[in-house]
């Protein structure tokens, strides 16, 4: 009786998985699907340039934690020794939930969410940034995440699987020297262990002082057990070329494997006999064993999903203009890595992140969609109407980000002043990037707490959130306003990089406690001094735009702003209007 049971739940949990997985890895997104399937649909971008595509010879990655619902708090986790014999709990954490402030914040109520597991803990754990995922630690070990999904059958959301991706993320955090000793901590603990629960198919950027990886994981179905004796993961990891640049849009990124190229690949013991036993690969059929067509396969091109799978094109249309890569090319098509036409800097990197198809057929403020101050925010889903369901582009730069990163690792530093995050929160179009060197030892109060659903001015995140609003009334001309400031203090950091780094190593040769209190001090301090300019630039962008107007503080002098004559006939059209008697003009 228990045995037919337990198979019956189980079956219902694979039909369950797989109304899921179709429903949120479907080409386009419905009207009612949760926040939770959208944000796994189109998620998080990564973006990834070797040290030789560098213009300063950094390793750098990025993640744009696109959600709208999810945690965006960030915490610092000190290195700790550990006594003989320690276990180290593991928790599952679900990416795309948050909980009331009242009941406790994602990092203060961890307890509640352990599952059950303790591994063997190691002597020294490492220091580390991390927001939702583990973002570099005391090695300049970096990762950056982007769900990419996996075939349905493969999905395993039972409470079997120990570990999600979260955490794979803070254990290589804890225990990683080299990305690729990372990208082996996780997939043996996911093999071990089982991955899956919450989590599908999940791309990681692992780089360190060296190289960088796009590594990739999927659960292997819901009838995965530890007797089972099989491995409770597959993965599959393929280093970016030092003179390359990636991207990783939500899609899988690897293709057909070597893996008697060690320097170039790694991968579970069942990398292939997995998707043989699956029915995902016929390896009589004469084709060669592909990744992404095996695991997570998409039919779909920016021009044919109307720009809703636009990323992947946009980005190698950027990087590489001159291969000219045509809209119609699938997806899957685009090579893993490029050799870009220029090298590129951390400033022409967080740039990329706020592209909004600009100059393309896909612009996501074209014509009606952008209304007459071209806002690109509008319709990020596509809609429908009249029982039609259209598509909307959805760009790189998205205003439900939680957070954005851009890592940059750099070898000819020591690793306190080597490893250094560009964190910055809310829209990417709005928001200002700060640095936090891996050095510092704290990180300001207002990251480490804040909700969707309650305003705080004591959160950071709040006040990119604030500006981004006040923009949106008249969004081309504030806009302007937001560019005038993120020069002013995101570009004037990252042009201060150089002297902070200078004098850190100074003070690193003295003692390396004195660096790292020097690099938390200007960390910390710039942070606040951004936060409260974000909050005063909200406020000036109330008053500038108030009531639709431009009011000149200056002068005090009040202003019409100009609407584009296609608007206005546009109006004229729309709800009939008659010319204005001459007499009548005003």
């Amino acid at each position: 009786m228990k045995t037919k049971r337990f198979l019956f739940i189980v079956v219902v949990l694979l039909l369950i998985g797989s109304a899921q997985y179709h429903a949120v890895f479907a080409q386009g997104s419905g009207p009612c699907m949760s926040d939770q399937e959208q944000y796994a649909l189109d998620g998080c971008t990564v973006v990834i340039v070797g040290k030789k595509a560098s213009a300063d010879g950094s390793i750098i990655t990025t993640h744009t934690c696109d959600c709208g619902v999810c945690d965006w708090t960030w915490r610092y986790k000190p290195p700790v020794d550990h006594e003989p014999g320690s276990k180290r709990k593991i928790y599952w954490i679900a990416q795309f939930i948050t909980t009331p402030p009242a009941k406790g914040y994602h990092w203060d109520t961890i307890e509640s969410r352990f599952n059950g597991l303790e591994i063997d803990q190691v002597p020294h754990t490492y220091g580390y940034l991390h927001g939702m995922f583990g973002y570099i630690n005391d090695n300049q070990v970096a990762i950056g995440e982007s769900t990419i999904g996996c075939q349905r059958q493969m999905r395993n959301n039972t409470p079997t699987p120990k570990f999600d991706i979260t955490m794979l993320t803070h254990i290589a955090m804890e225990r990683a020297t080299t990305a690729r000793n990372a990208i082996q901590i996780m997939g043996d603990l996911a093999t071990q262990h089982g991955y899956g629960n919450t989590d599908t198919g999940e791309m990681l950027a692992v780089s360190d002082r060296d190289e960088v990886w796009i590594f990739e994981i999927m659960p292997v179905g819901p009838l995965w057990t530890p007797e089972t004796g099989k491995p409770g993961a597959v993965w599959c990891a393929q280093r970016v070329p030092d003179d390359h640049v990636s991207v990783c849009p939500n899609e899988s990124r690897i293709g057909e494997i070597d893996l008697d190229d060690k320097d170039n690949f790694m991968a579970s013991e069942n990398v292939i006999s997995c998707a043989v036993e699956m029915g995902l690969y016929d390896p009589d059929s004469g084709k060669p064993f592909s990744w992404k067509h095996a695991y997570s396969p998409g039919e779909y091109s920016v021009a044919s999903s109307g720009g809703s799978r636009g990323r992947m094109w946009r980005f190698f249309d950027l990087v590489a203009p001159s291969k000219k890569f045509s809209p119609e090319t699938p997806n899957m098509d685009f090579p893993f890595s490029v050799k870009p036409d220029k090298k590129y800097s951390v400033a022409e990197v967080i740039n990329m992140l706020r592209d909004n198809f600009e100059g393309t057929p896909y612009y996501t403020a074209r014509g009606l969609q952008g209304g007459p101050f071209q806002n690109p925010n509008l319709l990020p889903y596509g809609f429908t109407v009249d029982s039609v369901r259209y598509n909307t582009p959805r760009s790189i730069g998205m205003n439900r980000s939680e957070y954005t990163t851009v890592i940059q690792v750099r070898d000819w530093l020591p690793n306190p002043i080597g490893g250094l995050v560009w964190i910055s929160f809310g829209s990417q179009n709005t928001n200002c990037f700060m640095p936090f060197y891996q050095g510092v030892t704290r990180i300001p109060k207002s990251f480490e707490h804040g909700d969707h659903w309650e305003f705080d001015r004591s959160v950071a995140r709040w006040a990119f959130d604030y500006v981004d609003f006040h923009s949106y009334v008249m969004y081309s001309y504030a806009i302007q306003d937001v560019r005038q400031a993120q020069k002013k203090w995101e570009l004037g950091a990252i042009e201060r990089t150089d002297d902070i780094d200078a004098k850190a190593m100074e003070l690193y040769k003295e003692s390396p406690e004195k660096a790292s209190a020097y690099l938390t001090e200007y960390c910390n301090d710039n942070a606040d001094l951004v936060v409260n300019t974000w909050w005063k630039l909200g406020d000036d962008l109330l008053v500038k735009y108030n009531h639709l107007w431009i009011y000149d503080a200056k002068d005090r002098s009040r202003n019409q702003p100009e609407y584009p004559d296609w608007w206005l006939r546009e109006l004229v059209k729309y709800n009939k209007l008659e010319p204005a008697p001459p007499e009548d003009r005003h």
